[in-house]
């Protein structure tokens, strides 16, 4: 198998509607939380303040938190054209589970009265599924993933 045969596999997807939802369902969520972290919108508190509440407060390494930012504002834009969904959705992924540790002491439940110490860990946890999903089936229809598979193999 060459390079460009194991490059088209990471952008093979199976073009159904299922994956196309998922994704864009989760563009859709996933990018107001980037864009608080990285633009300051939606109440967040911006690239610079998140950084130092991401490294000062929670001790997270630079390139980490960076990482996160990233992922979650400019990977949930990728999410959404469809181009390398398999990444994003593994870099997700990742980034929720280690959100889930940090909530797990909170419960399940999200903090929908005001009345728990803080977050609980289901919205992590329906991510987690959903960036599974995309990740053993990619981008699905409408994608820019399944253009570059087309090409590839041509």
């Amino acid at each position: 198998m060459n390079a460009k045969e194991i490059v088209g596999k990471g952008f093979a997807t199976d073009r159904d509607m299922g994956s196309l939802i998922i994704r864009i369902t989760l563009g859709l969520i996933i990018f107001p939380h980037g864009a608080q972290k990285l633009l300051g919108w939606f109440g967040g508190y911006g690239f610079r303040g998140t950084m130092g509440f991401f490294t000062e407060q929670l001790g997270i390494p630079a390139l980490i938190a960076l990482l996160v930012i990233l992922a979650e504002s400019l990977g949930a834009l990728a999410l959404i054209a469809g181009f390398i969904t398999r990444f994003v959705a593994f870099g997700l992924g990742i980034i929720m589970i280690g959100a889930l540790k940090m909530h797990a002491a909170n419960g399940f439940f999200m903090n929908w009265s005001g009345n728990q110490e803080g977050e609980g860990f289901e919205f992590h946890l329906l991510v987690i599924g959903m960036a599974l999903a995309l990740l053993i089936k990619g981008a699905g229809r409408f994608s820019a993933d399944s253009k570059i598979a087309d090409q590839l193999k041509a």
